[in-house]
This record gives C-alpha cells, sequence and structure tokens, in this order.
C-alpha cells in the first residue's frame, strides 16, 4: 500500500517531491502578507464551510476525471493489487494534491483575511477530508446517483444550518467513517476512465479541418461545454450586480469578465499530442492560429450577445456603441488567448486541473479590465481600439519573426563553432 501511494504521489509532486516543498513556502509568503495588509472582514462559519466543500468537490472531480491520470493508472492496473489497498493509495494521493495544491490556498486567504478559531480551522479541514472522500464514492458509484444526489443535499443541509454548532465535527467524522467505509467496497478500476477518441477520428480527407476538430473534442469533453454554459449564466446574472453603474463603464467590464473561459483557451495545452502534431506540419501557424482564434472569438461574441440582451431586458439602454465595443472584445481576447497558446503553451502540468487553475488564466481577463477602464473613462477611445488591435498583431507578428531569425542564426553559430 505504501509504495502504491508513493508511485502516485511522486508522479503529482515530482521524484523528491520537490513541487510539495516549494508550494508551502510560497503559502508561508502569501499568509503573512495578507495578514500583515490588516485587512479583516467577518464571514460566518458555514459560508467557509460551504466554499470549502464546494471548491473542493469540484476541483476533485476534475482531477479524478483527468485523462493524464487515466494514462498514469493504465499502467498500475496491470499490476498485481489488493482492491482496498490500491483504492485507498490512490485516494490519498489525489486528495492530498487537491487538499495542498488546490484547497489550502482558498484556506489561507479566507484565514488571513477574517476572524477565524482553531474550531473554524478544524472544522474547514474536515469538511475538505469529506468532501474529497465524498466525491470519490461518487466519482466511483455512479450509478446510485439519486441516493448521492439526497446525500449531497443532506450535507450541504448540515452545514448550512449547523455549521456553527457543538455537534457540526462529530456529524462530519460521522459522515468521514461512512464515506471510508463505502470505499472499501469499491473496485479499482471504477477510477479508471478509458479515453473516448471515437468523436475524434477523422475518416477521410472532407473531415480533416480545424473546426471539425474544435467541435468534436468540445462534444467528448462535456465538462468543456458545461464551462460555457457556467458563463452564459454569469452573462444572465451579470446585470443584477452592474445596473446601478453607469452603462458606458459597466459594459467593458462585463466583457471583461466573460473573457474568463478557461477551457476553450487551453486546448494546445491541454493535448501535447496535437501542439507535437500541429507545430511538426508546415504552415500550421496559420492554418491553426487563424481558425483557433476565430473559434474562440465566436465563443466570445455568443456569451456576449447573452450579456447584451440581459441587459437590455433589466436595465435597458443599449445601442451600437455598446454592440461594437462587446464585438471588439471579443476579438481582442481572442487575439491574445490565441497568441499566448501557441506561444506560451503550459507544459509541465500533472491533471487537467493544473491547467484550468493556472495563473495565466488571468492574463487575458486583466488586460481585458484594463482596456475596459480605458473605454469607461475616455468613450472615445474605442476609436483607436481597432487600430491598436492591428499593432498589436503587428508586433505579435514582427516579434515572432525577429526571435526566429535569433534561433537560426543561434543555431547555424552554434554547427560553425562544432
Amino acid at each position: 500500500m505504501k509504495m502504491i501511494f508513493k508511485a502516485f504521489l511522486k508522479k503529482l509532486f515530482g521524484t523528491k517531491y520537490e513541487k510539495m516543498v516549494q508550494i508551502l513556502f510560497v503559502y508561508l509568503f502569501m499568509f503573512f502578507g495578507l495578514h500583515i495588509a490588516d485587512f479583516q472582514i467577518q464571514i460566518a462559519p458555514f459560508i467557509v464551510y460551504l466554499m470549502v466543500s464546494t471548491f473542493t468537490a469540484g476541483v476533485m472531480w476534475q482531477t479524478l476525471s483527468s485523462e493524464e491520470n487515466a494514462v498514469n493508472m493504465q499502467n498500475m492496473i496491470m499490476l498485481p493489487f489488493e482492491r482496498w489497498k490500491f483504492v485507498f493509495s490512490y485516494i490519498a494521493a489525489m486528495g492530498l494534491y487537491v487538499f495542498l495544491m488546490k484547497t489550502m490556498p482558498l484556506m489561507i486567504v479566507v484565514i488571513a483575511v477574517s476572524v477565524w478559531n482553531q474550531a473554524v480551522i478544524l472544522g474547514s479541514v474536515l469538511c475538505a477530508v469529506n468532501t474529497i472522500l465524498m466525491t470519490a464514492v461518487i466519482f466511483a458509484l455512479k450509478r446510485y446517483w439519486y441516493v448521492e444526489i439526497f446525500w449531497i443535499a443532506m450535507v450541504c443541509f448540515v452545514i448550512l444550518f449547523a455549521g456553527d454548532k457543538v455537534w457540526f465535527i462529530p456529524i462530519l467524522f460521522a459522515n468521514i467513517i461512512l464515506a471510508l467505509l463505502l470505499l472499501q467496497g469499491v473496485n479499482g478500476y471504477a477510477f479508471y476512465i478509458q479515453e473516448n477518441r471515437k468523436n475524434l477520428t477523422v475518416r477521410s480527407h472532407k473531415h480533416c479541418l480545424i473546426w471539425i476538430y474544435f467541435f468534436r473534442y468540445l462534444k467528448s469533453h462535456k465538462n468543456y461545454l458545461l464551462n460555457t454554459v457556467i458563463m452564459w449564466c454569469v452573462a444572465c446574472v451579470l446585470p443584477l450586480y452592474f445596473r446601478q453603474m453607469e452603462s458606458s463603464f459597466a459594459i467593458p467590464i462585463g466583457f471583461a469578465i466573460l473573457s474568463l473561459n478557461t477551457p476553450i483557451c487551453i486546448l494546445l495545452s491541454c493535448n501535447p499530442s496535437l501542439e507535437q502534431t500541429v507545430r511538426f506540419l508546415p504552415a500550421q501557424k496559420k492554418n491553426f492560429c487563424i481558425p483557433y482564434c476565430l473559434f474562440i472569438s465566436i465563443c466570445n461574441i455568443i456569451v456576449d450577445v447573452i450579456f447584451i440582451c440581459s441587459w437590455q431586458m433589466q436595465a435597458g439602454g443599449m445601442n451600437v456603441y455598446m454592440i461594437t465595443i462587446g464585438i471588439y472584445f471579443a476579438i481582442q481576447s481572442a487575439v491574445c488567448s490565441a497568441f499566448l497558446e501557441w506561444f506560451y503553451p503550459i507544459r509541465g502540468w500533472k491533471v487537467e486541473s493544473d491547467l484550468w487553475h493556472h495563473p495565466r488564466k488571468y492574463i487575458v481577463p486583466t488586460v481585458m479590465l484594463l482596456l475596459a477602464g480605458v473605454v469607461g473613462t475616455i468613450p472615445a477611445a474605442v476609436f483607436i481600439l481597432p487600430v491598436l488591435l492591428i499593432v498589436e498583431i503587428l508586433i505579435m507578428s514582427f516579434w515572432r519573426l525577429a526571435l526566429n531569425s535569433y534561433e537560426k542564426m543561434k543555431n547555424t553559430g552554434c554547427s560553425v563553432h562544432k
């Protein structure tokens, strides 16, 4: 059991667990940095517990659904193993990774900016552990979905109405024991996901279109589509919070926020084999990047249209000027996302949740927010934004051309020296 646990742990944290040590130092500086700022807010315990539980559940589900884990497990399940030892080793490694890499930063931020005590910290840790085990059970026993929905509803009910009670901790312990007993009867093969490549198969030359690949890829990855649907829901709700602000300032900010659609902006990073194929074939920079940029633009325009319609129904006052800003923001964020994905893809990740929560995802929305502030403050700036977009594209092209020339000269010099 210890050997299996170490094998999974080294895959996630490195051969010498160096990633674990590095991240603990980062958390230490992050906590003291926020604590010294002396920014305090009051957060009810049940809000903290619910926040930790929902966030941990989402990340744990993403981790268990990772195709990279499927490749790693394919080698592990070929070896003889005892069922309960394999299951507990795998869940312990995945749970430790989710807690240290994902949940702990959230807890540190909450503890640093709020009034806390030891009971809240203990309750948060237990909520995270409870959620990790519950998610593993639900993932392995999907066929009992009706019972699992009732189980989730009961846990949420206890958190909401008994989060500040004395008997909340014993209830969590009891639920953790129940989850452990259920995991004891789970087969290790329940956590192995076979890659579904049927929808990505190219049948003839008529299917060799990058657009077909994009839609097939989204069809075979339902969680990517779910994230897009969530962004549509956010677009419907945003006008409720922004309608008290000036429309010329609030609407560009809404467009900037809605550019945060992580899955469609990491299609190369999440598929290293596709990236290798695209970069190997000739003239693929143009053949891939232009359709990819248009694809992201269309996804952004759809969510912006939903936001515009929701704003018109709730606040009114929509005009051609604001629609023009929406089209510009959709294209601008698509260009920036495609540029980052082609020239600076994310590498060295362990599971797909690392991609979804990588700091790079905030670069484009931050740039869009800055542009939204400029447009909201200086309305006349909208007329120079298309020119700015063209200049950006030219600068990117010349910059990459110069970099390629430098690399060729460097390689030639090295060859001559040899």
